[in-house]
């Protein structure tokens, strides 16, 4: 299963880790790699997470409180469409991120 990122995913990431980093060295680098678990999960059990828009579902991001929004776009390739603050409910239609 491929898995690729909408830009705004990356931006949520690439701000994540960001602030993280400045929070403590290093820190921004474990936010990353538990993304990348997460995503390395979804790539091998894409259906495991429940839907809570539509077809987006949700999974968790283990140690951080984020949360990865991703929904099938073809058999073979998912899309993430956002990584957001659990304290944050998503905003508008996570469909046109």
């Amino acid at each position: 299963m491929r898995v690729v990122y909408r830009l705004a995913a990356g931006r949520d990431i690439a701000e994540a880790r960001r602030w993280y980093e400045a929070r403590r060295l290093g820190l921004g680098a474990e936010f990353r790699q538990a993304v990348r678990a997460v995503e390395t999960v979804l790539a091998t059990y894409p259906d495991a997470f429940p839907k809570v828009y539509g077809e987006i579902r949700r999974a968790l991001v283990r140690r951080f409180p984020y949360a990865i929004y991703y929904r099938r776009l073809e058999a073979d390739v998912l899309e993430i469409v956002a990584c957001l603050h659990t304290s944050r409910q998503p905003t508008g239609n996570l469909d046109e991120r």
